[in-house]
């Protein structure tokens, strides 16, 4: 009997953890994705363009995304991408087709291109309204702070 409880109490402890790790992982989405889910709720999106090698690309992946404040507003407010800008993916997104175009070794994606306004650096966060109009534009490594003052001020439709 003891033995059984001992597994059960275990269970529920190993469930509550999960549970509340899941909870704390952000929740990304791909463009086709959005437009799909803006039908049923509309909410305000998030887009993060990065790429491989940009090192504060790669800090506000780790720190910034990470943070659990950061985390809960993303994923109950808004929709939100990640995106290399690099893709060589091709996206369909507000009706129109968005593909890759190289230039030498290297190359951007159109979606990237038109997001920032034919001025993308990395990283750069852009917030869209939930009608896919460009509320915000920040070319720049965001910290957690910054961010979250950010989308506490974003309307939330």
């Amino acid at each position: 009997m003891f033995k059984h409880s001992f597994f059960l109490a275990f269970f529920i402890f190993l469930s509550g953890f999960s549970q509340k790790n899941t909870s704390q992982t952000l929740i990304k989405y791909s463009f086709e994705e959005i437009t799909e889910l803006q039908t049923k709720e509309k909410k305000p999106v998030v887009v993060f363009l990065h790429t491989d090698w940009c090192k504060y690309c790669f800090a506000m992946k780790k720190n910034t995304f990470k943070n659990k404040n950061i985390v809960k507003i993303l994923n109950e407010k808004f929709y939100f991408v990640s995106f290399n800008a690099e893709s060589k993916k091709e996206v369909s997104f507000n009706n129109h087709i968005f593909k890759f175009r190289p230039n030498g070794n290297t190359g951007t994606h159109e979606i990237a291109v038109a997001l920032t306004n034919n001025k993308l650096t990395y990283p750069s966060t852009i917030i869209l309204s939930s009608k896919n109009e460009i509320i915000l534009e920040a070319n720049t490594f965001l910290n957690a702070k910054k961010l979250l003052t950010i989308l506490q001020k974003t309307p939330s439709k």
